[in-house]
């Protein structure tokens, strides 16, 4: 990516090694150089955020089925956290339920991905998050 989008890093909150595998790799094929940071669970993601692990400006993109703390709980102490509450997260999973997607959109995500309707068009996601960069204004 150009410009100032190469800066933004992506915080991957993502329990299962073979998706974030994909997703990195989806990634690189489409000659995106952004550092890749990956938490497995909301409580590593959280923890992250909240020692300074991972570069602003960033963005993160959530499962929402996950251990120990799922995607759901993180958002709530995401959007409760004064130095986190404007984190731009894109939601990428595996829940098609409507009350995740609903809940997910109450606490203000950005954009709600079905992993499994955008496998083979992952660079439709890829894509729409180059734009996004690209027009965005990120606040270090």
């Amino acid at each position: 990516m150009e410009g100032a989008s190469e800066d933004v890093t992506i915080l991957l909150i993502e329990d299962d090694d073979v998706d974030a595998m994909t997703i990195e790799r989806s990634f690189i094929k489409h000659r995106i150089a952004n550092p890749i940071v990956r938490a497995h669970d909301g409580v590593e993601g959280l923890e992250m955020l909240k020692n300074g692990s991972v570069s602003r400006p960033y963005i993160v993109l959530l499962d929402i089925q996950m251990p120990r703390m799922n995607g759901l709980m993180f958002l709530e102490e995401l959007r409760n956290d004064q130095n986190l509450s404007s984190t731009i997260v894109f939601v990428l999973t595996t829940s098609r339920a409507e009350k995740d997607i609903e809940a997910s959109y109450s606490k203000n995500v950005a954009g709600y991905f079905v992993k499994e309707e955008a496998g083979d068009n992952f660079s439709d996601v890829v894509t729409l998050l180059q734009g996004y960069w690209k027009i965005v204004q990120f606040v270090e």
